[in-house]
């Protein structure tokens, strides 16, 4: 066998790094010569993505496909609110409470609905969200079905000035959504990573090679809950307001996140900001037609499973072979004089592992 080293790269994934860095300088110094009307655009996208990405790594890795992620989106904002508004906690510190709370909410949720396993699971996922939503509209310290709103003192905790507190959140959406982002890439490319696509490729295999299929998908589903509530917070901050019917919603917070996320691709990083680009542009383009508009994005969903299985980037990744941001590992053939590992028997250059 010829001297081989190990690599997680791509020659495409460093272009796609060096391009991404002048586009993310755009993106960060918008305010200051764009539009507020994109910059509240661009702050959506930021943290559907968020909410795309955590409801992939839950669904198309460790295999949990839960429809009821609305609840820690609430439970987040509702947390926020609470603490700001009776509590009267500073904006900023119940903003990083709400997060760890609607992770802490999510572990005896786990150990109901573990119990149960495939359309079971999806069910109970949703049953659990609806119990949260009618007993946030039952509790009078929660405003009821009414639900609550912000003080203009706790906006001011933000920024006096109406477009320097637009800009904090802007960036503070970005900022979230990038973090997210970089918690799935690092955890994906880790040994946990290596866990959770033994889990998504066959469970009872992983199970068999000694991967502890249970405590991975516990860890993965309370890391979810807690980003999720944690992008619920700040969406909600956004907005001003939280209801019941607003704050677990299962169409603006699960189902919109579903379609980006297949349409896109499951089981990829690159998937659900592909499903998010193209949600946006369908729902600006033909949101104004009604109900021909969500006929329309059925069908698109529809005719993207029977011809890509596997989601668009998925049906790129095949043809192509395009990795972004790749989280396996390849065998390649060292260059004469530089260092290298000796591959094991068997082992076959340039293929990535899927252990």
């Amino acid at each position: 066998m010829d001297a081989v080293r190990v690599e997680r790269g791509t020659n495409v994934s460093r272009v796609f790094a060096i391009l991404a860095m002048p586009a993310l300088a755009a993106l960060l110094t918008l305010p200051w010569w764009g539009d507020p009307g994109y910059m509240r655009l661009i702050a959506e996208m930021a943290y559907y993505v968020a909410l795309a990405q955590l409801w992939n790594l839950l669904a198309g890795y460790a295999g949990l496909v839960s429809v009821g992620q609305q609840a820690y989106v609430g439970l987040g904002a509702y947390a926020l609110f609470y603490l700001t508004g009776v509590w009267n906690m500073n904006v900023y510190l119940a903003l990083l409470i709400a997060g760890p709370f609607a992770g802490l909410v999510s572990i005896p949720v786990s150990f109901a609905v573990f119990r149960l396993r495939g359309a079971y699971f999806a069910v109970g996922t949703w049953v659990m969200s609806e119990v949260f939503a009618l007993s946030a509209s039952l509790i009078g310290v929660l405003g009821g079905g009414s639900g609550l709103s912000l003080t203009p003192a706790i906006l001011r905790q933000i920024s006096p000035n109406r477009s320097a507190r637009e800009t904090i959140l802007y960036l503070m959406t970005l900022a979230i959504s990038l973090v997210v982002i970089a918690i799935v890439y690092l955890l994906l490319r880790s040994r946990h990573g290596l866990a959770l696509t033994a889990i998504r490729d066959s469970e009872p295999a992983s199970a068999s090679l000694g991967v502890n299929t249970f405590r991975t998908k516990f860890i993965v589903y309370v890391v979810t809950a807690a980003c999720t509530g944690l992008v619920g917070g700040l969406i909600f901050l956004q907005k001003l307001r939280v209801s019941p019917e607003a704050g677990f919603s299962i169409n603006d917070w699960t189902v919109v996140v579903i379609f980006m996320v297949v349409i896109g691709g499951i089981g990829t990083i690159e998937g659900p900001i592909i499903g998010m680009l193209a949600f946006i542009l369908l729902r600006e383009l033909f949101a104004d037609y009604g109900t021909i508009y969500l006929m329309l994005m059925g069908a698109i969903a529809i005719a993207v499973m029977l011809k890509a299985p596997m989601g668009i980037w998925g049906w790129v990744t095949q043809r192509y072979d395009l990795q972004l941001f790749p989280v396996g590992r390849r065998l390649a053939i060292a260059p004469a004089g530089e260092p290298a590992e000796r591959a094991p028997a068997g082992a076959v250059p340039q293929t990535e592992s899927h252990l």
